[in-house]
């Protein structure tokens, strides 16, 4: 079974790959996406990084709150998004 984690407070120059490369420390990577600004196509700051369980628990423990291209990064289980209505 797979994790969700939420990545949040990145620098804006942060890559997936150097993504992917901090959270391989702790166990197999599925995927890693990074949110950019539907208008402007601007890096927004945050992502997710999809692997598997242990590895998720291990990852949320030791990067929340390190330090991540000079900016201390907020990392935890991602929860769902809630529902809005649509108008």
């Amino acid at each position: 079974m797979a994790k969700n984690i939420y990545v949040g407070n990145l620098p804006w120059s942060s890559t997936e790959e150097e993504v992917r490369a901090a959270f391989e420390a702790y166990g197999e990577v599925y995927s890693v996406k990074l949110i950019n600004d539907r208008e402007t196509g601007r890096p927004r700051g945050f992502g997710f990084v999809e692997m598997e369980d242990q590895g998720a628990l291990e990852a949320i423990e030791n990067l929340d709150g390190t330090d991540f291209g000079g900016r201390n990064i907020k990392v935890n289980e991602a929860r769902p998004r809630p529902e809005r209505p649509r108008w």
